[in-house]
């Protein structure tokens, strides 16, 4: 109890320490290039060159925290890049494109589960194994539910 509340507050201090971190670096190498540049004003390129280098200084370590930023961002990333691609085409999703994703998302990992699970994250690895090889030996409710194999 006293670990997990422990656990828990050191996460959530790396968490918003990473990101006030990025924060200050991000506006600092933005107000630089800005101050450098023979406009006066920012571009594209200034903001992912302020982007990548703080993004690498700052969460460039494999932490499980990094880690859960990292893949929350990069989901967002993907979904805004085909919101883009949607705005920017005649393309017109279907009405269940949201559940066409969901499909193949898990169609997707439960073949990369079967066939080398040792290629998934490894929190999403333990659940997996868990849920669909653990909990299939078990001699009690309380040792389905609770503690198997």
């Amino acid at each position: 109890p006293q670990q997990k509340i422990t656990a828990i507050l050191q996460a959530t201090k790396a968490h918003a320490r990473g990101l006030a971190f990025f924060v200050t670096g991000y506006k600092s190498l933005m107000l630089l290039q800005r101050y450098l540049s023979a406009t006066g004003k920012n571009t594209d390129v200034h903001t992912f060159i302020a982007g990548f280098v703080s993004g690498y200084f700052v969460f460039g370590e494999k932490t499980s925290v990094n880690q859960q930023i990292i893949l929350y961002l990069f989901s967002r990333i993907a979904m805004g890049l085909v919101n883009t691609a949607m705005k920017t085409t005649k393309f017109k999703a279907p009405p269940n494109s949201f559940a066409l994703f969901a499909a193949l998302c898990w169609g997707m990992v439960m073949v990369l589960f079967r066939r080398d699970k040792s290629v998934l994250q490894d929190s999403l690895r333990s659940s997996m194994t868990y849920l669909y090889e653990d909990s299939n030996h078990w001699s009690s409710l309380k040792t389905l539910l609770w503690h198997n194999k």
